[in-house]
């Protein structure tokens, strides 16, 4: 039982239990006889007296050995994590301890961001970079540092007394040991481990939400990038038109109300220009926070335009069984309820007995017999057991119970609605791929097309500058919505990653279940 526990040799466990009944079958078998315990201590001999005093120093031992067993991994827990880190880019989690690894990824930042910046590139300076991942890699080694505190057998506690007289003087020791807290380690290491993997979970989660977000700041800015781009080109054309609009005006070729028309053109477009010039500045800068940068360094590293789109899209028939079996979220909310059932175990096993203690005591009295000094050696043992008068432990089973059930409902709930998440992810993803090809090989085409026949018009001497111009505006605003289309549909497929293998922001109810967990936990004995 203990070695599936701490995993160390059956040979200790063998000593170590051996060591613990030996220690507990003279009480044992007073109980049996009917002896009281007083009665019991009273009626041994010195040499048993001893021989007890020993064996509990020797349970106090074998605990200490099964708390050697107990370590922390190499790797902090990131085992899991660096799954996900490897499903984002190409080596494991990114960790930083000491100060060398930092300038080490200082560097490797740096190197990143002296080219043009892709979508994988974002990514990894992200996972580098963002402080709040290395908060929820920390997170994880609290996580740990629990699990490994509930696999340690529970301190005995030593106590020292003496009173001195001018005749006589006594100094009393006692040993205690918490014989319910030793008979509940495998019941709570398992929890505890159960625990620590869903903190594995939570952590290769943040990874994932980490590198989705620092994908859709990068589609977002460099969307905004070219938007900019775009405008500064139509309010060019849009000034060149009210220049011509005040030429002809002041020959008397054209009348008041159309250059009053061409000249709030040209302030709608400056207006929609600075407006655009704005959300580029707030896109970079989510940027720059989604990669965890300290300053604005992105200007250069942005490329002008977004990724090709993909040819087809992708074909998932079976969307909603991959994101049950994949959803990250969902695998930690498993093992946190497999954690409240075993705690809920755990609390109905001991609602009757909440404190039970063993204790070795040690008496040493010396006092002065006329010209002689006599010393008397004295051992015994005590026992410390709570008697459940006023509390059955009914409303402990009660709590654990009703967190159990408020942690499955909520596991129902959130697999509801993974399944319709990743439906609704899906479609999204297939209708703004086909919204984005639309303009690609339709809209902008068919805009092609009328600006070519426009120009041969115009030079026809058929149609005046002014058509020319409003079918140029036309095109440049059609080019914006088909840079929105493709920005769309990037961001769509960013979501279907989330809604397929976790990475979303987490839901309002996950932070009540952890606080309920943490306060379940603290009330374990």
């Amino acid at each position: 039982m203990l070695s599936h526990l701490c995993g160390f040799s059956c040979e200790r466990e063998a000593v170590a239990v051996h060591t613990l009944r030996r220690a507990v079958a003279p009480l044992r078998s007073a109980q049996a006889t009917g002896l009281s315990l007083s009665a019991f201590v009273a009626a041994g001999d010195g040499s048993w007296k001893r021989a007890s005093l020993l064996r509990a120093i020797g349970v106090s031992c074998s605990a200490a050995l099964l708390s050697a067993c107990a370590s922390f991994s190499q790797d902090g827990g990131l085992g899991a994590v660096g799954a996900a880190a490897r499903s984002e880019m190409s080596h494991d989690a990114v960790v930083l301890r000491t100060p060398e690894e930092a300038s080490d990824n200082s560097a490797r930042v740096a190197h990143l961001l002296s080219g043009s910046l892709t979508p994988a590139k974002a990514v990894e300076i992200a996972l580098r970079s963002n402080r709040g991942l290395q908060a929820a890699y920390n997170r994880l080694g609290v996580a740990e540092a629990i699990k490994i505190r509930e696999s340690l057998p529970p301190n005995p506690r030593v106590s020292l007394g003496g009173i001195a007289g001018s005749l006589s003087a006594e100094i009393e020791a006692a040993v205690a040991a918490d014989i319910l807290a030793l008979a509940t380690l495998p019941a709570r290491a398992e929890i505890a481990a159960d625990r620590f993997e869903a903190a594995q979970l939570e952590a290769a989660e943040a990874t994932l939400r980490v590198a989705a977000e620092a994908r859709r700041s990068y589609y977002r800015a460099v969307a905004a990038r070219a938007q900019v781009r775009i405008i500064e080109r139509i309010a060019l054309s849009a000034d060149v038109a009210a220049k011509l609009a005040r030429q002809l005006d002041e020959t008397g070729a054209m009348n008041r109300l159309d250059e009053a028309r061409d000249q709030l053109v040209k302030e709608e477009i400056a207006a929609k220009l600075t407006t655009a010039r704005k959300s580029e500045i707030a896109e970079r800068e989510r940027l720059v926070r989604a990669l965890g940068l300290l300053e604005d360094n992105l200007s250069q590293a942005l490329p002008a335009a977004l990724p090709a789109l993909p040819a087809r899209p992708l074909a998932m028939p079976s969307v909603e069984r991959v994101a049950v079996e994949q959803r990250l979220d969902l695998q930690a909310a498993r093992k946190e309820l497999s954690a409240l059932a075993k705690s809920l175990g755990l609390s109905s096993s001991t609602r009757f007995l909440d404190a039970f203690q063993l204790s070795a005591l040690g008496k040493i009295t010396r006092e002065d017999v006329g010209s002689e000094k006599v010393q008397f050696n004295d051992a015994g043992a005590g026992a410390t057991i709570e008697i459940p008068i006023f509390d059955l432990g009914e409303t402990r089973v009660r709590e654990a119970e009703q967190r159990w059930l408020e942690a499955a409902n909520l596991l129902a709930e959130r697999m509801v609605n993974v399944r319709s998440q990743a439906r609704e992810a899906y479609q999204s993803y297939r209708a703004a791929h086909d919204i984005a090809m639309r303009h690609q090989r339709s809209i902008a085409p068919l805009h092609e097309l009328i600006s070519a026949e426009s120009l041969k018009r115009y030079n026809a001497m058929i149609v005046d500058v002014f058509v020319l111009l409003e079918d140029a505006r036309r095109r440049a605003q059609a080019s914006i919505a088909a840079i929105e289309a493709k920005r769309d549909f990037w961001l769509a497929d960013v979501e279907l990653r989330v809604a397929i293998r976790g990475g979303g922001f987490p839901p309002a109810e996950g932070k009540a279940v952890k606080a309920s967990v943490a306060d379940n936990e603290r009330d374990q004995p």
